[in-house]
């Protein structure tokens, strides 16, 4: 399927009112598709699996921003770290420490997004109040040279009550809001996918992720 370019000249108009970053969810895409969207001057793209974003990095535009948005392990932090953009979820400190670890290494410092549990569902990942607190204290602490961290994330609810993922969203919003207070990097809020991301939006998202939208319906994951 090609590119819905209604759909996205109509979801950058929006992001533009509310001045918001569109990243175009390009997983299990073929690179012709995301290459369209390209052309069409989009820059964000983001991918859930390492070694179709590996492929895909070598076969695409380098002025591509890439986006990693999927659950991350450890032992996959060193092959992102020489070109990622932003790594959406991290929700670990062991995960941070790796990933400067890993930034030490390329001599980049490599900016993340702290993941929240903020749904209903156990099946998503993301850290409690404590547990970021705890991993904010300890980058704060150990002073990590080649670690940003920009914000919070989270994916709301998979519900069609538009009231629960609006409180869900007030929720990280008010966590994002308490530690911008402290940490100068904080200036993204990323939530809101194509289903939730008006709510989004409204709540101060100021990064949304977008994929069937833009692409169609998501092919079988590739692994």
């Amino acid at each position: 399927m090609a590119v819905n370019k209604e759909n996205y000249f109509s979801i950058c108009e929006k992001l533009k009112q509310k001045n918001a970053t569109l990243v175009a969810v390009s997983k299990t895409k073929p690179a012709e598709d995301i290459l369209e969207l390209y052309n069409l001057g989009q820059r964000d793209f983001g991918e859930n699996y390492v070694q179709e974003l590996l492929e895909k990095q070598k076969e695409l535009p380098q002025d591509i921003r890439w986006h990693f948005i999927g659950h991350l392990q450890s032992n996959k932090v060193k092959y992102l770290a020489p070109f990622v953009h932003l790594i959406h979820g991290v929700d670990s400190f062991s995960l941070l420490k790796e990933i400067n670890k890993q930034g030490v290494k390329n001599n980049r410092q490599l900016g993340v997004l702290l993941q929240m549990h903020i749904a209903r569902e156990e099946t998503k990942f993301g850290m409690n109040e404590e547990e970021l607190e705890q991993a904010i204290n300890g980058y704060l602490e150990e002073k990590m040279s080649h670690v940003v961290v920009y914000g919070l994330m989270g994916m709301a609810s998979f519900t069609g009550d538009k009231e629960i993922i609006r409180r869900e969203f007030d929720y990280l919003k008010n966590c994002f809001l308490f530690y911008k207070k402290s940490i100068p990097s904080f200036n993204i809020l990323s939530m809101g996918m194509s289903s939730d991301y008006s709510i989004a939006l409204e709540e101060g998202s100021t990064m949304v992720r977008i994929g069937s939208l833009l692409f169609g319906q998501r092919n079988a994951a590739r692994q």
